[in-house]
């Protein structure tokens, strides 16, 4: 399951993860959103402590997005050693994911 992160976790989930960490910017009203959300959660589970998804939403906690310029959602960006070390905008289909996401980790 997708790990549930906040703007005072940030630094503890993601800045100082030991592993990769692909955070989903996403908000409850967005479609396309929730059109990715199950295959992120199906990747989760495939690649296990390979990368951490986790999401953060942008309405409960503005200043992450901000602070990374998200100006469309959903973003998704992975962090290595708690620098952005790649970013994708928008829904894609859960083997163009597993590409970039390989590519990348």
């Amino acid at each position: 399951m997708a790990k549930n992160i906040t703007d005072a976790s940030f630094d503890a989930d993601v800045t100082h993860a030991q592993t990769p960490v692909l955070i989903d910017f996403w908000a409850e009203w967005c479609g396309p959103c929730k059109q990715i959300a199950p295959a992120l959660e199906e990747i989760g589970r495939e690649l296990g402590d390979k990368i951490v998804i986790a999401k953060l939403n942008i309405d409960e906690n503005p200043m992450t997005p901000t602070k990374f310029g998200v100006r469309g959602i959903p973003t998704l960006m992975i962090f290595k050693n708690g620098e952005v070390a790649s970013q994708k905008i928008g829904a894609m289909p859960k083997g163009k994911l597993m590409e970039w996401i390989n590519s990348v980790v």
